[in-house]
Order: structure tokens, then C-alpha cells, then sequence
């Protein structure tokens, strides 16, 4: 579902490129086992996410989005990482998510597709995953350890390099 917010916007910009902020999760049960779901843009695995609204934290979005996406309930342990997306929807639009991803836990609720951004939900052991890309892969692998120091992508060069 496109947010009004996004829907204004796209009537000044038409598809031409936006930047918005995104959060996600990396939903782990008592068994360690991740919750992904397959999205109906694309058809491919991937972990619950969608867009931080106006006027709303990026760990209220986070646990909006698990829980309107999979029908499971959470709760965020921590900040995992932060890095950039682009997407292409099939309708043409083109957006850079900001998305800012955090490690959760699942604490009720059952697995279930919504139907609309949603077409599975399953748990999956972390080394029995679907097919997934690279960013989720990332996100599974930067939320293995608890304690481990949020994911970053590291500069490319200091402002003093040129």
C-alpha cells in the first residue's frame, strides 16, 4: 500500500527518484529461527520493512510493519544497522531508502501474509534460507551476534581527501 505521504509527493515528482526513510527487522523467535516473508512486488524472500512515516520513530515504524506484514508481534532488542536501498517498482517509481534495521524479537501473534505486501510468512533456521538477496543476507548476518556494533557501509573517503 503507497502512503498518502508518498502518493503527494509522486504528483510533484512523477517516477523520478526519492529518498525516504525505511526500517526494518530481523524477527528471530525462541529457536533462533528468522521471520521472512515473500513480497508480493517482487515475488522474492525478504525481511519485514517499509517506510517511516511523518511524525513517526523509526522503531514504532519497525514494529508497525512486522506486525501489518506478518501478523507477528515484536519487540526491538536492538539497532543492527543502517545503509541505502534503491528499488524500482514494476510500475516505473524509483526510491532510495534511508533504512535504518533493527534486531527484534518475535513475543506473539502468529505468521500470516497480508495479501497485499505480503504473500508468504514462514520462520526459517539461518542456515536453511530461502533464496534472498544480498541486502537481506546482510541483515540476517549483522544481527547473528546481540552484542555485536550496528552495520554501517564505511566511507569511501574523508571530506579532507577530496
Amino acid at each position: 500500500m503507497i502512503s498518502e505521504y508518498v502518493t503527494r509527493l509522486r504528483e510533484h515528482v512523477g517516477q523520478d527518484l526519492l529518498l525516504l526513510p525505511g526500517a526494518g527487522a530481523v524477527v528471530r523467535d525462541d529457536e533462533g529461527r528468522v521471520l521472512l516473508l515473500r513480497a508480493a512486488h517482487d515475488g522474492r524472500w525478504s525481511l519485514p520493512a517499509g517506510m517511516v512515516e511523518p511524525g513517526e520513530q523509526p522503531a514504532d515504524a519497525v514494529l508497525r510493519e512486522v506486525a501489518e506484514e506478518t501478523g507477528i508481534i515484536a519487540e526491538v532488542q536492538s539497532l543492527a544497522g543502517v545503509s541505502k536501498q534503491p528499488v524500482k517498482y514494476p510500475n516505473g517509481d524509483r526510491v532510495e531508502y534511508l533504512v535504518v534495521w533493527f534486531r527484534c524479537r518475535a513475543v506473539g501473534g502468529q505468521p500470516r501474509p497480508d495479501g497485499d505486501e505480503s504473500l508468504e510468512v514462514a520462520w526459517f533456521a539461518p542456515d536453511a534460507l530461502p533464496p534472498v538477496g544480498l541486502a537481506t543476507k546482510v541483515r540476517i548476518e549483522a544481527t547473528a551476534d546481540a552484542s555485536a556494533v550496528p552495520f554501517f557501509s564505511q566511507p569511501k573517503r574523508r571530506p579532507d581527501q577530496g
